[in-house]
Order: C-alpha cells, then structure tokens, then sequence
C-alpha cells in the first residue's frame, strides 16, 4: 500500500473517510506552505509505500520526466501522470534485489568467457560501452522463448568456477526459473547485467530513473516521486510486458556498480535528541527519517516547512504535536502539515519514519 495523496488508491482520513488529496486540495497554504506549493506544485511529491515481497516483482524501469510527458499524452490511461518516478528502498529486514548494472568488467567477463551468451553480444563492437550493453539486453528481451530456455539450461552445464566471483548466478537462476519460467528473458538480463545485493535492516538503495531493478524477496519502506508510470520487461506474464524498443530506448547507465545503488545514512539536524537518522536521496522530492526508540525513550523533530507522512514499522508509544497526544504503534500513519513540531515516546521499542518535503 501506498500513503499518500495520489488519486488512485489514496489514503483516507480514518474518521471521515475523505482522501487525502482532497484534504490537501482544500488546506494547501495550510498542510503544504508556501515553498512545496512553489516547487511542486499544490501536492504532496512522495509517495511512501511499505512493500511485503514473497515473489520477485517485475524487472521494470520507471520512465524519465520528459519520457513519461509524452507516454502521458499517448496513452493517459495505462501512464496516468507526466511525473518522474526516481525511489528508495529500504529494508527492514533481510531483503534481496537487482538493481542498476554490474561493473562493466563484469559484464564482459560473462558475455566474452561463457559460450552460450555469445550469441546476444553485437557483431560491430570495439569495446563493452553502454551501447554494446543496451544491444545486448534488446538480443535478450527479443530472443525467441525457446531459445531463452535453452541458453539457460547450457548456462547451468558449466562449473560454477567458471563464473568467477560471480557464481552466485547459477544459485539464483534456478529460484527465478520456479516463480516465473525459463522462458521469462527477465531472468537473463537480472543475472547478468545487473547488481544482485543482499541487504540487511536498516540498509537502502536509490533507484533512479530509467534505471532497471526488481525486488526479489523481503519487507520493504519504500518512497519514490509523486507518480504511477512503469514499464515491465520481465518476471511477469507475456501480456504484461511493455514494448521491448521503448523499455531499451529508455535505459540510461547508471548507477554501475553495488556500491553506487546503496544509499547510506547520515545524522540529521532535524533531531533534538540525536535518535533520528536521515536517508537523503540525490532527488527534490522527498528525504526519509527514520527514528529508533527504546523503552521509554524520547525524540523530538523540528517543524518542517513542508507536508511530512509518519508511519510506524515496529513498537508502540505515543505521538505528540499540535497540542495532541496520538497512540502509535506498528502499522499507525499520521499526515503532518508544514511548521508542525512531532515528538515520538515509546513505551515498547518505536521505530518510526517520516518522509518529508520542503
């Protein structure tokens, strides 16, 4: 689910029922203020979603704003806004992704070393640049499903220490294979060209957009820019996939290694008493904080001069601000206009986040 004012699937006022984007609409000066209305418009830029992952989710880009103005003016249904869609993700506890490319070496060391990937590597190419790589996955993702198959099946035949540090394929490929098919080409292009990482609580990653990345498994915050366009090319059914030239056409190249997707944390000024940690993505829209209490303890946040969703993922407590004591526990989400001071006490280990523009 997602918490926010987007008017598809919106949140909603628990007392009256309202959504969200019509409470905004109507108090804009007030829950906004006067520097988000000028940035972004009379809306609130993020939308924080909390995801549960079972079963890897589509291999997927997120267009480009000026991408994505002019999918919106084709096909206003199936690409609902002209938005950008940069995101992070965080995890709240073990949680295994692709995202963004490999180091090239990487990439050329598989496609010059293993035979059966030969086939998809271009005939006129000097050296493994981004175009070389943007061919490659086209000839992956156009590859015909028998074919796609049969590469996978020859990949499996050859010793794991022929893969070099990069023998973790021949352990995923196979989990790919059972939630979808050998015939998916999304399982070729994840494992070969893109960085599959292994994160733990607490750790998170920037997407940007146009950047390729599927979640695999594990319990996620996740924030991106205020919008609903994507474009699948695998790890789901034929019919669901968008058109391979424009998902091909749209890539760009970074970030290009796993240390590039990763997005650390840093002390935040916004605390008062230093319990709070911060996410700062290199975008506009949003910054995440994330508080962690222990019994009985206290933070504080200073007033932000923008529209802030607070949301707890562990614990209980209370919550302060406005004049008004709200219980908080795992699951609760608050809406905070701009110039508001909240502070957290937990009676039972709170974590908290708050994602906030200004």
């Amino acid at each position: 689910m997602w918490m926010g004012d987007y008017p598809i699937l919106p949140a909603k006022d628990l007392k009256t029922g309202e959504e969200l984007h019509k409470i905004v609409d109507e108090n804009k000066d007030k829950l906004l203020g006067k520097t988000c209305i000028e940035k972004f418009g009379g809306v609130v830029p993020f939308l924080p979603k909390i995801l549960s992952i079972a079963k890897a989710l589509p291999l997927q880009i997120h267009p480009n704003k000026q991408l994505s103005e002019r999918l919106h003016k084709q096909n206003p249904d199936k690409f609902p806004d002209p938005n950008h869609k940069p995101e992070i993700a965080i995890a709240l506890g073990p949680f295994e992704v692709f995202a963004g490319w490999k180091d090239q070496s990487d990439i050329q060391s598989l496609f010059d070393e293993l035979e059966p990937l030969k086939k998809f590597v271009p005939e006129q190419h000097s050296n493994f640049d981004h175009e070389a790589l943007k061919q490659i996955c086209l000839n992956i993702l156009k590859t015909s499903e028998q074919e796609t198959a049969r590469t996978q099946e020859e990949l499996a035949k050859i010793p794991k220490e022929k893969y070099g540090k990069q023998g973790y394929i021949l352990d995923v490929l196979p989990r790919l294979q059972k939630q979808y098919s050998k015939e998916d080409p999304g399982n070729l292009v994840a494992v070969l060209t893109m960085n599959f990482l292994q994160l733990s609580a607490g750790d998170a990653i920037y997407v940007p957009a146009d950047a390729p990345h599927a979640y695999l498994s594990g319990d996620i915050v996740e924030c991106m820019a205020r919008s609903n366009n994507v474009l699948n090319t695998g790890f789901c059914p034929r019919a669901d996939r968008d058109d391979i030239e424009l998902f091909t056409s749209a890539l760009t190249f970074g970030p290009h290694n796993a240390e590039e997707v990763k997005l650390g944390t840093r002390k935040t000024e916004k605390s008062l008493n230093g319990k709070t940690s911060e996410y700062a993505p290199p975008m506009s829209e949003f910054n995440m904080l994330k508080t962690s209490l222990k019994d009985g303890e206290k933070d504080t946040i200073k007033a932000i001069a923008g529209p802030s969703v607070v949301f707890a993922t562990s614990g209980s407590g209370k919550l302060m601000a406005d004049g008004k004591s709200h219980d908080l526990s795992e699951g609760y989400i608050f809406f905070v206009g701009q110039g508001i001071e909240v502070q957290y006490e937990a009676s039972k280990g709170l974590e908290v986040y708050q994602a906030y523009a200004e």
